[in-house]
């Protein structure tokens, strides 16, 4: 082969090499585009079934937590209340069937968070039972003995599309909470916040660092605190750009005033029967 046709040769192959990259760039775009337009255009609904406070008067409040979570995908319950006769008589009268349930989150020991789950999945045991991994044996042996199957929760981790959790977070009692990637923001869901729910909305931030928070619910342990730490606590908010906010069941009347106080429109009352849609 002469200089001349050796130089065409390779001329041709770098045109060809060329042509494949960019076909393979446009694909890894749209690939890119069509994942984020799953997230933007999923519908994500939250309904507060369990709480020490109440939306709806002909549901029954208690001390805990529990929520479901509906995708079009998949159906989670966040945590189980501290009643199972509660938690499924709410559900029942909210038309919400236990057997639509494909996953369970508990967020941490406590009896007001997990005393529901044995009940549950007397119901419904086709569930995986995320816990975290610290749980006692005796917390997986009772979802085995009930024909269910769990996951231990250590680090942060997709549970399904468009939800994960912290993992393990805090050194007393260790809790992981909930965070929703919906076409709002970021939604943080936490049962009591014992590791600090600045930590929390943190390490979240950590965990999906392009996405603002949009909301964050649940319980923010925050009863006991003083007035000068809690409006502490309300500026960190602000400062963290949180948009809204949804303190509930362990948060306190006084943390709730204060809230509502600052964000105002951007306060949402929550309890038993409170729906939030995305």
């Amino acid at each position: 082969m002469n200089k001349d046709a050796l130089i065409t040769f390779f001329k041709i192959r770098l045109t060809i090499v060329v042509m494949i990259l960019g076909v393979g760039s446009i694909f890894s775009r749209a690939q890119s585009e069509s994942e984020q337009s799953v997230r933007v255009d999923e519908k994500i609904s939250i309904t507060v079934i369990y709480d020490n406070y109440q939306i709806n008067p002909d549901l029954t409040p208690s001390w805990g937590f529990s929520c479901v979570i509906k995708k079009p995908q998949n159906n989670i319950l966040f945590d189980t209340g501290g009643n199972s006769s509660i938690l499924l008589d709410n559900m029942q009268k909210m038309a919400i069937a236990a057997s639509e349930i494909d996953l369970v989150v508990i967020s941490h020991i406590h009896g007001d968070h997990l005393g529901g789950l044995n009940g549950f999945l007397k119901e419904n045991n086709k569930v995986k039972v995320y816990i975290p991994s610290s749980f006692p044996n005796s917390v997986r042996e009772e979802i085995k003995s009930c024909g269910a199957e769990y996951h231990q929760v250590n680090g942060s981790m997709q549970i399904c599309e468009n939800i994960y959790t912290t993992g393990e977070l805090g050194i007393r009692v260790k809790e992981q909470s909930l965070i929703l990637d919906t076409n709002k923001g970021l939604v943080i869901v936490t049962g009591c916040a014992h590791p600090g729910i600045m930590e929390i909305i943190k390490e979240s931030q950590q965990i999906l660092t392009d996405r603002m928070i949009y909301l964050v619910m649940g319980g923010f342990h925050l009863s006991g605190v003083s007035n000068l730490k809690l409006a502490d606590i309300v500026k960190e908010f602000r400062n963290s750009s949180v948009q809204k906010v949804a303190p509930s069941h362990c948060s306190g009347d006084r943390c709730r005033k204060l809230f509502k106080n600052e964000y105002q429109a951007d306060f949402i009352e929550s309890g038993v029967d409170k729906i939030f849609k995305f």
